[in-house]
């Protein structure tokens, strides 16, 4: 039975929460394998003079711990 590991991030975009999602999901895979799960903790955004700039999406990644077998 496999082993479950889990890792809070947190993307940054300037498009939108999605895509701030995506981009966290992105630069984990490039180290993470096996990725089953992606759960949105939260999200917030940063203002600069009465407008949004940038989107911030907190996301909790699940991965499947590999054996040394």
């Amino acid at each position: 039975m496999p082993t479950i590991n889990t890792m809070e991030l947190e993307g940054i975009s300037e498009k939108s929460w999605g895509d701030a999602a995506r981009e966290a999901l992105r630069e984990a895979a490039r180290t993470i394998r096996h990725i089953s799960k992606l759960e949105v903790l939260g999200t917030s955004t940063e203002v600069e003079d009465n407008q949004i700039v940038r989107y911030r999406t907190q996301v909790r990644l699940y991965f499947e711990v590999e054996s040394d077998r």
